[in-house]
Parts: C-alpha cells; structure tokens; sequence
C-alpha cells in the first residue's frame, strides 16, 4: 500500500499508508480526529536501483505470473541432444547394483 500525504488545518500535514482505492477520500487526522484532505507536498518517491537488481525484480515478477520455458528438455533428460550420453532405462533396471538406490518401477 502506497503511502499518502494529508494535511491538517489544525495540526499541519500527516502521512498514512491507505490502499489505493481510496486514494482522493480524505483521512482523519491522528492527533485531532479532524478531516484532512489529501494533498501532494512532496515529489513522489522513485525506486531507483542498479539496472541488474532491477532485472532481477522484473524477471522474478514476471515468471510469478507466466513462467518462461527454456526447451523442451532439461539438462540431465538422458536424451542425448545436449552433448552427453543417452542414459538407458533398460540398463538401470536390469543392472541394480549400478544404482543402489534407485528402486525399478
């Protein structure tokens, strides 16, 4: 939730933090309890941060919601397309003692 400007007549300007739904309704004053209306008194704050942090943020944001694919395969898929050597299923199930502790399905 942003963070709001007010200002008093009898007790001066305040800062609540209000969603931003009501953003123009005014807030009650803290000190008074008078109505105070929303005013704009300082420049609003920019989240300025290195270009790489910010790439970071958008890229976490952005795989929040619709998460890229890279490939089809993975790295270790055992498919023999990305340079290493095509893993046989038939050769872990036949020869356990490869893989103690892989149990055949």
């Amino acid at each position: 939730m942003p963070v709001y400007e007010y200002a008093c007549p009898h007790c001066g300007p305040f800062e609540d933090l209000r969603p931003m739904a009501e953003f123009q309704a005014p807030q009650a004053c803290p000190s008074c309890g008078a109505e105070a209306p929303r005013v704009v008194l300082t420049a609003p704050g920019l989240a300025l941060m290195e270009a790489g942090r910010r790439t970071a943020f958008a890229t976490n944001e952005r795989s929040a919601h619709a998460p890229r694919r890279i490939g089809g395969h993975g790295p270790n898929c055992g498919c023999g397309a990305h340079g290493g050597r095509k893993k046989s299923s038939v050769a872990a199930k036949s020869f356990p003692g490869a893989r103690p502790w892989m149990i055949s399905h």
